[in-house]
C-alpha cells in the first residue's frame, strides 16, 4: 500500500502553464499519475499537451477542476505572492490533499492559510517542499521518479536534496519504498514527522522508516519521543547540518540553531535515547535499515 496518494490521485496542476509548472506536469503524466487538470486564471478552455500525446483540460479555477475532472489532489507551483491563495482555493474547493512546492511563502501568509486549511479538512504538504511519490503507482511533485522503486520502506524528510540521496542508496541496494515524502523546511508546515510517521505506522505494508532531520527547531526530538511511545516497526534518522555554525541559516528557513536545543548533536541524542537507530552518514542509512529489516 501507501500513504497520501495512490492508484486513486487525481491530479491538479495549480500554474500548469508556467515553467515549472509546465515541466514538472509532463513529468508527473510520464510517471503515470493521473493529471487531470490544470489550473491558470485567464487560461481556462485551453488544453496541456503531455509528452505522450495526451491532453489536459485547463479551468480557470480549482472548483471547476473538481467539479468537471473530479479533481482530489493538488499540486502547486505558483509564484511565491499568489501561492497562500492557491494553496486556501484548493482546500475551499474540496481538493483533500496539496502538495505546495513553492518556496518563499511569507510566513505571516502561512500562518492564516494553514489554519483555513485545517478547517476546511484538508491535508497540506509543504509549502517549500518537493512533494511525494508512491514509487510505481503516482507522483506528485518534484522527486525523481527513476531513482525509486516499489518496497517496504517508507521515508520521510525535512530536506529535498537528502530525500533524493536516501531514497537513491535505498534503490541501488535493492530495497524498495512505499512511499517518500518530503515535508520541508520551513518555519510552518502543514504535514509534520508526527503526522507522516502516523499514516506510516498504520500503513501494513511500511516495515521500517527513514526520517531525515534538520538542524533547528525541537519536530524532530519531538517526533522521535512520538516513535519511542507509539510505533512498533524501526525507524532509522538521519540530521543534517552536523557541522552548521549556531545562529546561521543553512538551507530551509527553518534550519537555523538557536541555543541547544536545535543542534545535530542534541536532535542525534534525543534519537537515540528514543531507540531510533541514528545513522552517521547517508551512505549509513541503507546499512542501518538493512540490519533493521534483517537483510
Amino acid at each position: 500500500m501507501s500513504i497520501f496518494i495512490d492508484r486513486s490521485t487525481r491530479l491538479v496542476v495549480q500554474g500548469i502553464t508556467g515553467r515549472d509548472g509546465s515541466f514538472h506536469a509532463k513529468q508527473m503524466a510520464a510517471y503515470g499519475t493521473q493529471v487531470v487538470a490544470g489550473v491558470t486564471p485567464g487560461k481556462g478552455g485551453q488544453t496541456f499537451e503531455t509528452d505522450d500525446g495526451g491532453s489536459v483540460p485547463i479551468f480557470n479555477t480549482v472548483e471547476e477542476a473538481v467539479q468537471n475532472e473530479g479533481a482530489n489532489t493538488s499540486v502547486i507551483y505558483v509564484p511565491p505572492a499568489f501561492a497562500a491563495g492557491a494553496i486556501m482555493e484548493a482546500a475551499d474547493a474540496g481538493i483533500e490533499f496539496i502538495a505546495a512546492i513553492t518556496e518563499g511563502i511569507p510566513v505571516i501568509d502561512m500562518t492564516r492559510t494553514y489554519a483555513f486549511v485545517q478547517d476546511r479538512g484538508a491535508r497540506l504538504l509543504g509549502p517549500n517542499c518537493p512533494g511525494a511519490i508512491t514509487p510505481g503507482v503516482a507522483k506528485v511533485g518534484i522527486i525523481p521518479g527513476q531513482i525509486t522503486t516499489p518496497g517496504p520502506v517508507g521515508v520521510v524528510s525535512r530536506s529535498g536534496t537528502l530525500t533524493y540521496e536516501a531514497v537513491n542508496q535505498l534503490t541501488e541496494a535493492g530495497i524498495g519504498q512505499t512511499t517518500c515524502v518530503g515535508i520541508g523546511g520551513d518555519p510552518i508546515i502543514g504535514t509534520d514527522f508526527i503526522d507522516t510517521l502516523q499514516a506510516f505506522s498504520d500503513d501494513p505494508d511500511t516495515e521500517a522508516v527513514v526520517m531525515i532531520g534538520e538542524i533547528g527547531g525541537t519536530d524532530e526530538q519531538e517526533a522521535a519521543r512520538w516513535v519511542k511511545e507509539n510505533m512498533e516497526i524501526p525507524v532509522v534518522g538521519f540530521i543534517a547540518g552536523q557541522t552548521a555554525p549556531p545562529g546561521r541559516q543553512m538551507g530551509h528557513a527553518g534550519a537555523i540553531i538557536s541555543g541547544s536545543a536545535g543542534t545535530a548533536e542534541e536532535k542525534m541524542r534525543v534519537f537515540e535515547e528514543n531507540g531510533i537507530a541514528v545513522a552517521k552518514r547517508p551512505v549509513d542509512i541503507r546499512i542501518l535499515i538493512q540490519e533493521a529489516l534483517g537483510l
